[in-house]
């Protein structure tokens, strides 16, 4: 059975109170120092060395990179394992991930840089730019085994607010099977594209599919932000490519975060594994190309780019510098202020937690169950990634391996509480 981490279904990290910082002042970039220098103690990381060895040494896992930083310095950066464990080839730091749904936090840092530039407001109708997404329509019933469904007009219209919290009733195919009786026959994929789609064509054609529910009443993961990687697109007249690429990867230095790989790299992409009864071994799922197969056309916003654990490291800390880093600034506090204060009122999403735009946030009920800190905000990855931030602690952290599906996802809860653990001042 396919093991759903506690990290990814719980969300037990969260929220934000960005670092005030003075906008004359150029906040450093990020560099290495000894653990102590920043309260955490080395012997204390050493403890996920062996958790994480035993992971590799068991195949529960072909390998990791795990990197923490704590007040802007990276404290801990490791690899472990392989990176292709046929070939013998040891993981590295430097090697390129999967992100996947890691995806989602960069396409709402876009949106919300063209927000700060008068370019929307949350609360405009999608339709206001991507017209056909008016007037929408909402499942009310359906038979799955005949094929029989009725819908209804929705009450009221999309707003971008909403794709930012998945609360406007789309869904993902391979989640929610109501949905995936309308995509999978209009050729609405998840993200993962080996085709010559491309995101406008998809994203028009997912306008017109059904809805799970009322918009704003109810919380479903699903297409949202695929969608905002669309109106990124048509708001700012780029490609989601060129607009992260120019306007985000280049002024943080995330040299190695694309959408497709460029030849030199093939080389440090990790290879996919799945778990077995034996252990692991390599994928055979054909979509998984995705980063080096197809027309390479489809700029998905919520799952497609691949990337160093250094690199979205880079992006974590611009975040928790309240929006800059090494003197270039992506966002105003404020708004990193708004994209981590609850956004959904009293609904929740899985496991109790509240949501922002584009993170999970943990709640002061959440706190008590795991080594946490209130305003603690976070994601994950399909391919077995996570990340979170944590203001109150000026704490990162990330985990990267690469399993689809994984039956030792706790791995990542585990990780959770050894870096949490090492923390002495």
């Amino acid at each position: 059975m396919k093991y759903i981490p506690a990290f990814f279904i719980a969300f037990l990290f969260i929220a934000c109170q960005p670092q005030s910082t003075n906008e004359n002042q150029i906040i450093p970039d990020l560099s290495e120092a000894p653990p102590e220098s920043v309260g955490m103690s080395s012997t204390r990381l050493e403890r996920i060395d062996n958790v994480l060895n035993e992971y590799v040494d068991n195949h529960w896992i072909p390998g990791a990179v795990a990197v923490v930083t704590r007040k802007g310095k990276v404290v801990y950066k490791k690899s472990f394992g392989y990176k292709n464990v046929e070939q013998n080839q040891p993981m590295k730091t430097d090697d390129i991930f999967r992100i996947a749904s890691q995806t989602k936090a960069i396409t709402t840092v876009a949106l919300m840089m063209l927000y700060e530039e008068g370019k929307f407001l949350l609360d405009d109708p999608v339709h206001q730019y991507i017209p056909e997404f008016e007037d929408p329509t909402v499942l009310v019933e359906i038979d799955l085994e005949i094929g029989k469904y009725e819908t209804e007009p929705a009450k009221s219209q999309i707003t971008i607010r909403q794709l930012l919290t998945h609360t406007s009733g789309i869904g993902y195919g391979f989640i929610h099977p109501k949905m995936n009786f309308f995509y999978e026959p209009a050729g609405i994929p998840d993200g993962f594209v080996v085709s010559d789609a491309t995101l406008g064509d998809k994203i028009i054609l997912l306008a017109k599919q059904p809805l799970l529910f009322e918009p704003g009443s109810d919380w479903a993961y699903g297409l949202n932000t695929d969608v905002a990687g669309y109106l990124v697109e048509v708001l700012s007249e780029m490609t989601l490519q060129e607009y992260f690429s120019e306007k985000i990867f280049k002024p943080l230095g995330m040299d190695d975060s694309h959408f497709y790989l460029p030849e030199d790299k093939l080389d440090r992409l990790v290879t996919i594994y799945e778990s077995t009864e034996d252990g692991i071994k390599p994928s055979e799922e054909d979509s998984y190309n995705y980063p080096f197969e197809g027309g390479m056309s489809y700029f998905s916003g919520g799952a497609g780019i691949s990337a160093t654990a250094m690199d979205y490291t880079r992006f974590m800390q611009m975040l928790l510098n309240g929006g800059e880093l090494n003197g270039k600034r992506l966002l105003g506090r404020k708004t990193i202020d708004l994209i981590t204060t609850n956004q959904i009122g009293d609904l929740r999403i899985w496991g109790g937690a509240e949501f922002g735009l584009g993170f999970a946030l943990v709640t002061d009920e959440q706190k008590h169950l795991t080594l946490n800190s209130v305003g603690n905000y976070a994601w994950g990855g399909y391919f077995s990634t996570t990340y979170w931030m944590d203001p109150e602690e000026e704490l990162s952290a990330t985990l990267m391996t690469q399993m689809a599906p994984t039956t030792h996802g706790e791995v990542h809860d585990k990780f959770h509480v050894l870096v949490y653990q090492a923390i002495i001042d």
